[in-house]
């Protein structure tokens, strides 16, 4: 089934897609509630996909009536209007209480696994797309952009190539470039890049290989995805590299994973085994806070626990839209959190995201 792009249609044209109401709030507030964490698949990366599946290894298909992508080997994913539509995103936006949102791709197209050539026209292509799905709503949208990580050159020119031409002002990463830690000396040089141009990095988990029990339950995704972050965040504190990137801003999606509630042990094992002290002497304890962490927890007990531990300064909005496991109401879950005064409110809400950008929306 293809995906096309929406057109104005009568009531009389049987089956027709009807055209996505504009939003009806086109300005944010004084000051914005800010998401971090809202994905989308530009319509030309959809399209491109169709062209030419197996140059992406991946196809659009008809399951069970609805559209989904399906990549080799079998994983398959929904496509939702929101992806592509900036008005049905801006309206999910509206139904959520959000203002501004940061659109970011979806994990599946970050495209780690193609040759660096196709993957850095796949980025290009996907970043043009963003950039255009931003400028549709400039006051509500903002562009966060992907790049070919398996080429750090071509990762570090297209990094530069979206903050000069578009105004890029984030990345989302994987957290691991297929078997690769996002810690590797190789992939130094774009973390740098990134800190020189002041991009803040949102870290997102992509893929895992099920193995151990992890194949039933959607246990891939419940505990998969957390355990992501916290072994790239454990990996980036004991290799030295916050240490050497001292003013690199990373957001972690899913509430930072287990790093804020095992950090205990972190900090016990740099202790007590010579190996987390090979390359840092400086504590995991201090290293947790030098992450930003997404509040897209489901838990207000858990919720109070993370700003407990890291504080409201380095909490933010995240509703990781329009996927089944985001957060529809993330306003009506900061009401649910025992004791968060008005401060912490507005410093998970608005300062927090503003931080990320140096103070500028």
């Amino acid at each position: 089934m293809a995906v096309k792009a929406k057109k104005k249609t009568t009531a009389k044209k049987s089956g027709a897609v009807k055209k996505a109401e504009p939003a009806k709030r086109t300005k944010p507030a004084a000051r914005p509630r800010i998401d971090v964490h809202s994905h989308v698949i530009p319509l030309d990366m959809l399209q491109a996909i169709e062209r030419d599946p197996d140059r992406y290894q991946m196809r659009v298909k008809e399951i069970d009536g609805k559209r989904r992508i399906v990549r080799e080997g079998g994983h398959t994913f929904p496509v939702f209007d929101e992806f592509y539509d900036p008005a049905v995103k801006v309206r999910g936006m509206d139904r959520k209480g959000i203002d501004v949102s940061f659109i970011s791709p979806a994990p599946m197209v970050f495209f780690y696994w193609l040759d660096a050539d196709t993957a850095l026209a796949a980025s290009r292509l996907i970043n043009d797309g963003i950039a255009k799905m931003a400028a549709a709503y400039p006051d509500r949208l903002r562009p966060m952009g992907t790049i070919p990580m398996q080429d750090p050159d071509a990762a570090i020119a297209e990094l530069e190539r979206i903050v000069r031409d578009q105004g890029f002002r984030s990345i989302e990463l994987g957290t691991s470039v297929e078997e690769a830690a996002l810690a590797d000396p190789r992939f130094r040089k774009v973390l740098r890049r990134a800190q020189d141009l002041k991009v803040f990095i949102f870290a997102h988990p992509y893929s895992f290989d099920a193995s151990c029990g992890l194949e039933n339950y959607y246990l891939r995704n419940l505990i998969g995805n957390p355990l992501q972050s916290t072994i790239m965040a454990a990996n980036l504190m004991y290799s030295g590299a916050l240490d050497e990137l001292k003013k690199l801003k990373i957001c972690l999606a899913h509430g930072g994973g287990y790093i804020p509630y095992q950090i205990g042990r972190f900090v016990h094992g740099h202790k007590v085994r010579k190996e987390t002290r090979a390359l840092t002497r400086t504590s995991p304890y201090n290293l947790m806070r030098r992450f930003y962490y997404d509040a897209l927890i489901h838990d207000p007990k858990a919720l109070r626990y993370l700003i407990d531990q890291v504080g409201a300064d380095r909490v933010t909005l995240g509703t990781d839209a329009p996927f089944d496991m985001g957060e529809e109401a993330p306003l009506k879950m900061l009401d649910r959190v025992k004791g968060l005064t008005k401060k912490e409110r507005e410093q998970i809400c608005h300062d927090t995201a503003m931080d990320l950008l140096g103070g500028k929306l």
